[in-house]
């Protein structure tokens, strides 16, 4: 019972006390009283009724002052008290609000003392516990360096297909244009949203029944992207690793891991550099006949006349033009395909030009130095093929120009890096350099069939031959774009989004002894969650107002995922007030362009599947959501729980359940207020404080949370 109700019970007992009181009063003054006493005392009592009534009537509202008094002072404080209590247990930073009698508030200064020293002792063990546990701290940040650095995306999933575990390049293999990719892929999430589940079944048949290591197959995404899957069972703990795991070995599997290879790119050069071989090959036969059977007649009638001989020697002249015409093209369409193979990589360009005065002076037995290096420009070029141009340079000038000595040098202008080749003495013509970039490249007797011009188109960039007649030097420049080095290596610092190092894994969710259970009878610990916020044009959905920002994030195993979330601004087609711009910040200019709802609301849905919804003040945004319905067809179907209702079944006695005063009084710091994903981070991080005190409450699982949110006062909000 809430202490409003028992102040209300006390009450009705305490008047009912005073009039029973006074009437036994009454009936002992009258019974001793005779005929006529008794009817004067009646005529009194008849003309005094209404002055009796009102005292009686005054002496309940200074009964009722009296005892509201007493329970603001005695009752209230103590119960709030217990309240801030139970949240201290949960955040030990906090502590009790001083309040009610001397009495009680020395008490709570005894409760904070004991909790400071609490507090101190938590934090040493704490200490302690760090301490012991760095070096398996270390090997996580090992292993999840190594996870998300792999050229190839990895999967771990449980038996049931539960996402585990996923690193970077899974993360980008499916995430598309039109942003569903952590609709997709997450923790907790199904595998069979992304690979068919009867290829991954079979392909865990037959690594049991050949008891294999691991069984390949190959898929196509939504995309159009081919990938190439190769699939390795992980035994059950105790069992030996590798080959021989499985059922027929005795030992069963506890999940299994994938890892993909994106064969789009790869498959289509290898096609197009078949294409051209067979191409090439149909395409010579006809001119290889034809040039042996000139030849072959030169050879056996050299008495032929002339006029015969000058025409076989032109039919071996036009064949081999035009073969050499076939080859040149093919070689042209092949450096195409090479290309577009290229891998560009962040790099320091000190670091370029470091490598490239060794590589030069290796290969062409030069005296090369750096001249000027700027240490602090960023590129992002296919290193090796720029080392190659510079390398076909400096054998050149020093084959033909006889140069001995080249200096190179490193610097910015702009957004772009100017790398220059330097040289003294000897200058060519232009036209000699313009050769010089288109002809094939071969240094050192190795030969590519790219050139000078290809490599720096392919690297953004541009190369100019430059002559500084007053030092009477001359220098090739490669002008390439600059990169910034925060991008190619993060600081550590964290966005309000993703972590500066985002967990991507999460193996207790190789336990999962309650999926086969109703979701209300789930425990609340072992849910995983969807919490998200919207922000509007205004408060009253029923009129018109529409919703112009979504935000959310994932709760998977108690574990607050801020990478995987979810946030998208939407156009209203409509005006936008005023006074909602003063809250959220969002102008009509932020939401031009953006997709409208019945665009966003699919990919939304999306995201949330499988997922408990968690809001605070749930029925506004839900009831945004519901108006939707028929123009969309998208139905939110998935349960909700609201911190707010949660808040007043866990606080009674507190004042108000604004999400600020909950993080405050639950020690949870609020920042990005009122964005959608700002709020949706708060009140995650609010839920998951939550939910021990539910469980202490005997709150425990989801019907549980839904009954007591219903009980509460607050639950007959509609909108």
């Amino acid at each position: 019972m809430s202490s409003r109700a028992k102040l209300a019970v006390a009450v009705a007992l305490a008047s009912a006390f005073m009039l029973a009181v006074l009437g036994a009063a009454g009936f002992v003054a009258g019974s001793g009283l005779e005929g006529q006493e008794q009817a004067v005392l009646a005529a009194v009592l008849e003309r005094r009724l209404g002055a009796v009534l009102m005292i009686v009537f005054v002496a309940c509202v200074f009964l009722f002052l009296l005892l509201r008094a007493a329970h603001e002072f005695l009752v209230l404080p103590p119960a709030r008290a217990a309240e801030e209590a139970k949240a201290m247990l949960e955040e030990p930073a906090t502590r009790l609000t001083a309040q009610g009698t001397q009495e009680l508030q020395d008490l709570i200064a005894g409760v904070n003392r004991l909790a400071a020293q609490h507090e101190a002792r938590d934090v040493e063990i704490e200490a302690r516990i760090r301490a012991a546990n760095a070096a398996a701290e270390a090997d996580r940040n090992r292993f999840a360096v190594l996870m998300s650095e792999l050229a190839q995306g990895v999967i771990v999933c449980n038996m049931d297909g539960r996402v585990l575990l996923y690193n970077r390049r899974a993360r980008a293999l499916f995430a598309d244009a039109a942003g569903q990719g952590m609709a997709v892929l997450g923790l907790g999430r199904s595998i069979y949203g992304i690979f068919d589940r009867h290829l991954i079944a079979y392909a865990l048949e037959d690594i049991t029944g050949r008891r294999a290591a691991h069984r390949h197959f190959v898929a196509a995404t939504g995309a159009g992207r081919l990938l190439r899957v190769l699939v390795a069972p992980i035994p059950e703990a105790g069992a030996p690793a590798g080959e021989g795991a499985g059922p027929d070995s005795g030992h069963g599997l506890s999940g299994y891991m994938t890892m993909i290879e994106d064969m789009t790119e790869s498959f289509d050069s290898e096609s197009t550099r078949d294409q051209l071989l067979q191409n090439l090959t149909e395409s010579s036969r006809g001119p290889v006949g034809n040039l042996r059977a000139a030849a072959e007649t030169l050879y056996d009638y050299a008495d032929m006349s002339a006029e015969d001989h000058q025409r076989f020697l032109a039919v071996v002249r036009d064949e081999a033009a035009g073969l050499a015409g076939r080859v040149e093209a093919a070689a042209r369409k092949y450096a195409a395909v090479l290309k577009s193979r290229w891998p560009l990589e962040e790099m320091l360009g000190s670091d370029l030009m470091t490598a490239a005065r060794r590589r030069i002076a290796d290969r062409c037995a030069l005296q090369v130095s750096l001249e000027e290096v700027d240490a602090e420009v960023w590129i992002k070029v296919d290193g090796f093929s720029l080392l190659q141009a510079m390398t076909y340079f400096a054998a050149r000038l020093h084959d033909e120009y006889q140069i001995r000595d080249l200096r190179l040098r490193l610097t910015r202008d702009g957004a772009m890096a100017h790398m220059d080749l330097i040289w003294s003495g000897v200058f060519m013509s232009t036209e000699t350099v313009m050769q010089w970039e288109l002809d094939p490249m071969t240094v050192a007797g190795e030969s590519s069939p790219l050139t000078v011009r290809d490599i720096v188109e392919r690297n953004g960039g541009e190369v100019w031959f430059q002559r500084d007649h007053a030092a009477y030097r001359a220098f090739f420049r490669f002008l390439l774009p600059t990169f910034s080095g925060q991008q190619a290596a993060p600081s550590g610092a964290a966005t309000a989004m993703v972590d500066s190092r985002p967990e991507f894994y999460d193996f207790d969710l190789f336990k999962d002894d309650e999926l086969g259970l109703a979701l209300d009878d789930r425990l609340l610990a072992q849910l995983d969650y969807t919490v998200f916020d919207t922000e509007t044009t205004g408060l009253e959905p029923s009129a018109g107002d529409e919703i112009i920002q979504i935000g959310a994030v994932r709760i998977v195993n108690r574990r607050l995922l801020r990478h995987e979330a979810y946030e998208q601004l939407i156009d209203p087609r409509r005006s936008l007030p005023l006074q909602s711009v003063k809250i959220h910040g969002i102008t009509a200019d932020m939401l031009a362009g953006q997709p409208p709802i019945a665009q966003v609301l699919p990919i939304f849905r999306a995201f949330v599947a499988d997922t408990v919804l968690v809001a605070h003040n749930a029925a506004f945004d839900m009831r945004f959501l519901e108006l939707k319905e028929a123009a969309t067809g998208i139905r939110f179907d998935r349960p909700v729980l609201d911190t707010f209702l949660l808040s007043a079944a866990l606080f009674p006695n507190q004042e108000t359940h604004r999400l600020e005063a909950i993080a405050e009084r639950l020690g949870v710091s609020v920042m990005g207020r009122h964005t959608a994903v700002g709020d949706a981070i708060v009140t995650a991080e609010v839920f998951l404080k939550m939910l021990p005190l539910l469980a202490d409450k005997g709150i425990r699982t989801l019907g549980e949370a839904r009954a007591a949110s219903e009980k509460t006062y607050h639950a007959r909000i509609k909108y």
